[in-house]
């Protein structure tokens, strides 16, 4: 069965090279921050360049190395840039990939519309898609690498009037437990994090009714 972690039980390689998306603030923030002190060199990569930028500055700051990338994980052509890009940048291949990108969305099934759906799609599930499909051909040339996809409680609680994002992050968990037995034979680890309430921007930037302000700071 695959380890379902918490982060900071993970052990991401020292003196490794690894992309994080949704670094600019948040989960994916401390990720590359704890990367970074273990001696790996990071990608930061995030929707907003100037938040990537800012995790870099942090990182810089504190001796470590890092670079900042826009990146869409929603769009297959953007991540797919995202992994040879990261291998120039880093003068390496990559060993760890953390798929953290992720939108908040919540409210009664009957008032999401279509487009909802998609968008929350796009990134929290395609999103995650996009960054296997694009990296682990490159774990496998090299023999060996890591993901860790950044899930939910969300995905196992079904909480009602969160069905879009439910799904988005069981689809994530689904898939990670299929690449745990599929690419263990590869020397790919691949672990799931299901956070629960943790103070992020996900709810702030996401598509929440209002009667949810309370909370605005937290996220699944």
């Amino acid at each position: 069965m695959l380890n379902i972690l918490k982060f900071r039980s993970s052990k991401p390689s020292c003196n490794g090279y690894a992309v994080v998306t949704g670094a600019g603030s948040g989960i994916g923030r401390s990720f590359a921050l704890e990367l970074a002190k273990r001696n790996t060199a990071v990608v930061c990569a995030d929707l907003k360049l100037e938040s990537a930028e800012e995790t870099v500055a942090l990182i810089e700051k504190a001796g470590g190395k890092a670079y900042a990338v826009a990146c869409d994980v929603g769009k297959a052509g953007q991540v797919k840039q995202l992994a040879a890009k990261s291998e120039k940048l880093l003068g390496n291949p990559v060993t760890l990939l953390v798929n953290n990108a992720g939108v908040g969305i919540g409210g009664k099934f009957e008032e999401l519309s279509l487009e909802d759906w998609k968008w929350a799609m796009d990134v929290n599930l395609w999103g995650v898609v996009h960054g296997c499909h694009y990296f682990v051909p490159g774990f496998k040339k090299q023999g060996r690498g890591a993901i860790i996809n950044v899930a939910s409680a969300a995905s196992y609680t079904a909480a009602p009037e969160m069905s879009a994002y439910n799904v988005t992050k069981a689809g994530v968990r689904a898939l990670s437990e299929t690449l745990y037995a599929e690419l263990k034979r590869d020397n790919i680890n691949v672990n799931v994090l299901c956070p629960t309430l943790v103070p992020t921007n996900i709810i702030k930037d996401g598509r929440i009714p209002a009667r949810y302000s309370k909370l605005a700071d937290h996220a699944l």
